[in-house]
């Protein structure tokens, strides 16, 4: 948190370079891995790109969250599916050590390029609407405390033990 590039809106992947995408997810990956996050965007490793990626499977910083799939999202277009927003606690790999409550909405369509560049598409809703949405933030420069309503519901893990309810699935 703090350094001008996740401040700047990613620019889209315009040329498709499979090497080039391949040695940016496989550095993105590693680092997702690494720090036992959900997901990670391509400005959080140093790069202006609009590319995330995104997965859950077991994992101790999530552990009542339903699996979602190992997701390549490049050049993200998202569609809230209603109106409908719940709150849920956030974290970030970008601004370590604290969490807070961050409405999202609970539906959502996206649509994007995977690794390829094949174009997919997907209605999701629950906590993998939140992680897409949370991953495509840092794409427009957005980090969650931003998103923040209420501050008495933001600070730092060891803090806040006993206030955090699992984000529902």
């Amino acid at each position: 948190m703090g350094h001008p590039l996740l401040r700047q809106v990613a620019q889209p992947v315009d040329t498709f370079d499979a090497a080039q995408i391949d040695a940016l997810l496989t550095d993105m990956e590693d680092t997702m891995r690494a720090l036992n996050g959900a997901g990670i965007a391509a400005p959080q490793i140093g790069v202006s790109l609009r590319v995330v990626i995104f997965e859950m499977r077991e994992n101790p910083r999530y552990p009542h969250v339903a699996p979602i799939p190992f997701t390549v999202l490049i050049n993200p277009a998202l569609t809230p599916l209603g109106t409908a927003k719940e709150e849920g606690w956030e974290g970030c790999l970008s601004v370590p050590g604290l969490r807070g409550v961050v409405p999202r909405y609970r539906r959502l369509h996206y649509r994007g390029l995977d690794r390829t560049g094949a174009s997919f598409e997907r209605s999701v809703e629950g906590f993998h609407a939140r992680v897409v949405q949370h991953e495509v933030d840092h794409l427009d420069g957005v980090l969650f405390p931003q998103r923040i309503e209420d501050m008495t519901r933001f600070g730092f893990e060891d803090a806040l033990v006993g206030q955090m309810v699992p984000t529902p699935d």
